[in-house]
């Protein structure tokens, strides 16, 4: 796992792999799911890897900003969507709905994905409701705001820094799109259509990526933030078919309303 870094023909970190979270980071105990697990031991998540003190904040899953000194800096119009969303049972989470998941709950997802890289544009295939996204990194430029379709995953631009490849992105659907639109993690914290996320991808190792996210999004939030996911090579797995559309039985079985 702590073999050199794997390149590419042209000397780039290669980011090519199958990959998972990091096993036992941004673990968050939801008081709303206490007592719906009936063996707690059995659910315990395994200790999280050693921290680095010179990281932002690790993002939890279920609430990305829980190890955010005094929370997200949520506007007034961003903490009212959250309490609603939250007043719902998040049963719009579109994780819970087999729809695009925003880039974050992508990111911190248990279930794995592929990255495929060439010279002009990096794949990444995540099994968690087949999601498909695209980092083009031949050296166009971030269209402007507006002036494309809005994308689930927004439209996704990267350069190299030295070893770091920084994506931007921008053009998304966010949460004045739809009910399922712009939610970071399971409580739907949101973002807009406006939002501009900076991710910072690093192969420090062959078996570990750390991806810093940095969110612009004034609408949402009185000020960016940065939060951090870590993954884990995983060579020996393969990503499956993820297909729940197909007869969706969620909101049929389980009761929320």
């Amino acid at each position: 796992m702590d073999a050199p870094t794997p390149r590419t023909p042209d000397g780039k970190p290669d980011l090519s792999g199958n990959w998972i979270r990091s096993r036992g980071e941004g673990a968050f105990a939801a008081p709303e799911l206490s007592g719906l697990i009936r063996n707690q031991a059995a659910a315990a998540q395994p200790p999280p890897p050693p921290a680095d003190p010179s990281s932002p904040p690790i993002a939890a899953f279920w609430e990305i900003g829980a190890n955010v000194p005094g929370g997200l800096p949520l506007t007034p119009w961003a903490a009212e969507l959250k309490t609603q969303r939250m007043a719902l049972k998040d049963k719009e989470n579109p994780d819970a709905n087999c729809l695009p998941m925003g880039l974050t709950q992508f990111h911190m997802h248990g279930q794995p994905r592929t990255i495929m890289q060439n010279s002009s544009v990096i794949a990444i295939m995540y099994e968690a409701n087949y999601g498909l996204r695209y980092i083009y990194i031949d050296g166009r430029r971030l269209p402007p705001q507006g002036s494309v379709q809005p994308f689930w995953y927004g439209y996704s631009v990267g350069r190299w820094e030295g070893d770091t490849l920084v994506v931007e992105t921008n053009n998304l659907r966010g949460a004045e799109t739809g009910p399922y639109d712009g939610w970071l993690d399971v409580r739907g914290s949101p973002y807009t259509d406006q939002a501009n996320f900076i991710e910072r991808i690093r192969r420090p190792t062959y078996g570990k990526l750390e991806i810093d996210i940095t969110l612009d999004d004034a609408k949402a939030y009185t000020k960016p933030f940065t939060i951090r996911v870590n993954q884990q090579i995983s060579p020996d797995d393969e990503i499956i078919e993820f297909i729940c559309n197909e007869n969706q039985q969620f909101r049929r079985r389980v009761k929320l309303d």
